[in-house]
């Protein structure tokens, strides 16, 4: 079983893409430099965690109905038309009102509208760790692309400097008598098919470094080969496994099961009676508008009342909402149940998938790397015994083409590999900021930092500061080109 805080760090010699087209200049982004910022920066990263502070307030929101409420009223009214037969209606009055009410008993639906809250906590919790793992999937798969892109240009557009010499030395040939015009239009032909390869995969490229600075926030620069991936599961069933124990979208659909049962409770609530105190005062003054019913008597303009007691509500007939809202709950709950076990049923298939595919992609490289050395040692081959007329101009340039072919596929081969696995460590809950040893400097997120600095809160006045965007724009970056770092080293 693998562990959280596996740090990711840069193994010379160690890496997957040890072998790979180009070998990365001094100065370089490496793939938890491109986690690091996404983590920071990453708009989704950001909106998902402000929608956990969302559900955060669900708490301090459902305690609220737990505990007492105070008002006051305050009115002025001016009486515009007197009874004929009255002689000290007042004409105009202010008053004030207040009332106290505590809550002592609800049937459980405070209590249970609390537990719900909580339990929800922790499912936006697990939904955030999803998010997280989502974003660095993403982030890895671009990461990777930028790299097999870069890769493919520079194989391309060497393709295109060889079939270049080629048809010169072909036309050179051919101006003394020892080729054919046929041999000159065939190296044309494979010349013009390779530079329209070449724009292709310098649009792939661009496509490819725009995805990065979408998700990473900034430019790639000279993607370093990234390093191992770490506890990589021995076997299917081992990933399977550790998926149902940390799996996110799992525990999520576990946890929102259990508020779905809470919420039962709430609706049963309902049809049982609730218990309060309250207590009341108001205070009017006729401001010397009210008369007295005995000339020359003198009478107290200001009223003032108090009242407190006890009050107890026992639902009768709700006209069948109490049963229809249980009804409604269960169904809820039976929804969050099947979820559960739909949510399993992905999560094994995504993990098995992942697996295969990433077992696939190695072996694909072993067998890309075993093409590589064969096209490499027949493109030799072909080459002298050209020169002695056993082969003609098309000869090379198929063992040409099949050699720039194996290439590209092992280029392929090594990125598909490396998202595969990363993929499959995400579907085992295994690719979040802690397991990839991202915590270093107060980095990480702790969303339970916000739950404990709000959950007890209770002042009506208690807000926080205006919102400000948290995510970094991309509109400064400048467009991205096609162009390729050049080789350096040929694949092998």
């Amino acid at each position: 079983m693998p562990g959280r805080g596996v740090k990711l760090t840069l193994l010379a010699g160690a890496c997957l893409m040890s072998s790979a087209l180009f070998s990365a200049p001094a100065q370089a982004d490496t793939l938890e430099e491109a986690l690091i910022s996404a983590y920071r920066t990453n708009p989704t990263l950001q909106a998902a965690r402000a929608g956990q502070r969302v559900t955060d307030e669900n708490v301090p929101i459902a305690r609220a109905d737990a505990l007492p409420s105070l008002d006051a009223t305050g009115q002025y009214v001016e009486f515009l038309k007197q009874s004929s037969a009255s002689f000290t209606a007042p004409e105009r009055s202010v008053g004030i009102s207040g009332n106290l009410g505590v809550p002592v008993y609800s049937g459980g639906a405070v209590k249970n509208s609390i537990k719900a809250a909580k339990t929800r906590v922790l499912a936006g919790r697990a939904n955030l760790r999803a998010t997280e793992s989502s974003v660095f999937s993403q982030v890895v798969a671009a990461y990777m692309d930028v790299i097999r892109s870069e890769a493919i240009v520079g194989l391309t557009k060497n393709n295109v400097d060889v079939l270049s010499v080629n048809l010169q030395a072909t036309s050179d040939r051919f101006e003394i008598g020892d080729l054919t015009r046929t041999d000159v239009a065939q190296s044309e032909a494979r010349l013009a098919l390779a530079r329209s390869n070449l724009r292709t995969a310098q649009s792939n490229l661009i496509e490819a470094r725009e995805r990065y600075v979408e998700l990473v926030g900034v430019a790639p620069d000279n993607l370093q080969p990234p390093p191992p991936l770490p506890g990589m599961p021995d076997a299917p069933n081992d990933a399977v496994d550790t998926a149902l124990q940390y799996n996110p979208d799992l525990l999520s659909s576990r946890e929102e099961a259990k508020a779905s049962g809470y919420d039962i409770e709430v609706a049963e609530a309902a049809k049982l009676p609730k218990l309060s105190l309250f207590a009341s005062s108001d205070y009017t003054n006729y401001l010397d508008t009210l008369g007295s019913s005995i000339p020359g008597t003198a009478i107290d303009q200001g009223q003032t009342s108090a009242q407190a007691g006890v009050r107890l509500t026992l639902p009768l007939y709700q006209g069948g909402r109490p049963a229809a809202q249980e009804r409604q709950a269960q169904a809820r709950a039976s929804q969050a149940l099947e979820r559960i076990i739909a949510t399993e049923r992905n999560v094994i298939s995504q993990v098995r998938a992942a697996y295969a595919s990433w077992r696939a992609a190695n072996a694909i490289i072993a067998s890309s790397q075993q093409a590589v050395d064969a096209a490499s040692l027949s493109l030799e081959g072909v080459r002298a015994e050209n020169t002695v007329g056993n082969r003609s101009i098309l000869d090379i340039l198929n063992a040409e083409q099949e050699l720039l072919s194996a290439r590209v596929d092992l280029v392929t081969a090594r990125r598909n590999a490396y998202v595969a696995g990363f993929t499959l460590l995400a579907a085992m809950g295994r690719a979040e900021a802690r397991d990839l040893g991202l915590g270093e400097d107060g980095l990480l997120y702790d969303p339970v930092v916000n739950y404990e600095r709000v959950h007890d809160r209770i002042w009506d006045w208690d807000s926080d500061p205006d919102p400000q965007a948290q995510a970094t724009r991309t509109v400064d970056i400048p467009p991205q080109d096609g162009e390729a770092p050049e080789i350096k080293n040929s694949v092998k």
